[in-house]
C-alpha cells in the first residue's frame, strides 16, 4: 500500500479507492494500527475511513471481558 505521506488530503477517487482496500484488508484481519503504519496516516484517519467505507469495527483486543466471574 502507497505512503500516503502524512498531512496531505486524500479525496475524491483517491479516498474511494484507498477506502476500498483499507476496507479489504481491515475485513481480511489487519488491525487499524497496522493499517496506519502502512500507509503513514494517523489511526483516526485509518479508523474514519473505515467508517465511511461501512466496514464492520471489530471491538478492541486484548484482555477477555467477563472471563472468570461467577
Amino acid at each position: 500500500m502507497a505512503d500516503l505521506g502524512k498531512g496531505r488530503r486524500v479525496t475524491g477517487a483517491e479516498r474511494d479507492k484507498l477506502a476500498i482496500e483499507l476496507k479489504k484488508k481491515y475485513e481480511s484481519g489487519t488491525s487499524i494500527r497496522t493499517l496506519a503504519e502502512s500507509t503513514g496516516r494517523s489511526y483516526g484517519f485509518v479508523h474514519r475511513v473505515l467508517s465511511e467505507s461501512g466496514a464492520t469495527l471489530r471491538g478492541r483486543g486484548g484482555a477477555t471481558r467477563g472471563k472468570g466471574k461467577k
